[in-house]
């Protein structure tokens, strides 16, 4: 795959800004006497949808709609994030969506995706089994598929990077949650833009780690995804795509298991009173479990949404 250049990064922009402004950069003083390093972190949690994937849907739709004006209604699957981006996007440019989600499927954000106009379907018992029904229901419908992977959502997820680039001091490392391995691979494109020097290291779940095991294997495999607290990583098939950017590109993929992720929301949530779903909390998880090597250095990590049921942060707090 090719990466997107500082110039489509910037086109990229100004498109996105027409339906958020900039995320914030903060560091944390807590946080950074917590980790023994200065942490920036990318506050993604707070766009539109309390998640970074707003910005690749408004790329994806607007390319969409310009390319294939024919086309009146989009599906996509999820486990809610890019549901929720997918949703908005297309009720603003006059489309319908279709959004397939898995049983059990975060309450609250089936909601959000509802309330902005898609109409949800759940089938399936994981995201792959939500995806591939989507492609049939894409075929017998007449519906545009919209991929969970796709330059243009990388592009997206490259806007947020930039920000956060252009506007932190020089980084040490950035700590990347992997889902289907957008954001990572946005934030390659930028690093690699600009010529900087990060590391750029991904964070996965000890419950989906099928990142992990293709990053060691130098090969996609798959693996059974079913990390409760971080749904949005539940990745049980690689995109190749993805994985060969990763493979070029990412120093190290770190594991964290259910309870380190839980510890990093209640880290968030004490040291800067930010509320972090899980998948976005296992950035955190993973540059807390490597403090060791980053003492005395400047390291970046990614919030990327906000987006959790009420008792399942109850319950990630309770366990101090």
């Amino acid at each position: 795959m090719q990466t997107p250049t500082i110039a489509e990064i910037e086109r990229a922009t100004e498109l996105v800004r027409t339906v958020m402004l900039p995320t914030p950069q903060y560091t944390w003083p807590l946080l950074n006497k917590r980790a023994g390093a200065e942490v920036w972190v990318k506050h993604e949690n707070h766009s539109p949808v309390g998640a970074f994937k707003l910005r690749g849907a408004m790329l994806y739709m607007d390319w969409l709609k310009q390319n294939h004006p024919a086309v009146t209604g989009v599906i996509a699957a999820t486990r809610g994030n890019h549901g929720q981006g997918v949703a908005l996007a297309a009720t603003r440019l006059g489309l319908t969506s279709t959004i397939v989600v898995p049983h059990g499927n975060s309450r609250e954000k089936n909601q959000a995706m509802q309330s902005l106009g898609g109409e949800l379907i759940e089938h399936g018992d994981d995201f792959q089994a939500a995806l591939e029904y989507a492609r049939e229901l894409a075929e017998s419908r007449g519906l545009h598929m919209i991929p969970s992977f796709h330059p243009l959502l990388v592009l997206g997820t490259a806007t947020y990077a930039y920000e956060l680039f252009s506007t932190a001091p020089a980084l040490d490392a950035v700590y990347v949650p992997i889902g289907m391995g957008s954001s990572i691979c946005g934030v390659v494109s930028v690093r690699n833009a600009l010529g900087a020097k990060t590391k750029i290291i991904g964070v996965v779940a000890e419950a989906a780690p099928a990142y992990a095991l293709s990053f060691r294997e130098k090969q996609p495999v798959s693996h059974a995804a079913n990390s409760r607290l971080a749904d949005g990583l539940s990745c049980r098939v690689p995109v190749p795509e993805a994985l060969d950017l990763i493979l070029a590109n990412v120093d190290h993929i770190v594991t964290v298991s259910e309870e380190e992720i839980a510890a990093a929301m209640r880290v968030y949530y004490q040291d800067t009173h930010n509320i972090a779903e899980g998948a976005a909390a296992a950035g955190l998880a993973g540059l807390l479990k490597e403090r060791e090597a980053l003492k005395d250095k400047r390291a970046g990590v990614v919030l990327t949404g906000g987006n959790v049921d009420r008792e399942i942060f109850l319950s990630a707090l309770s366990q101090a």
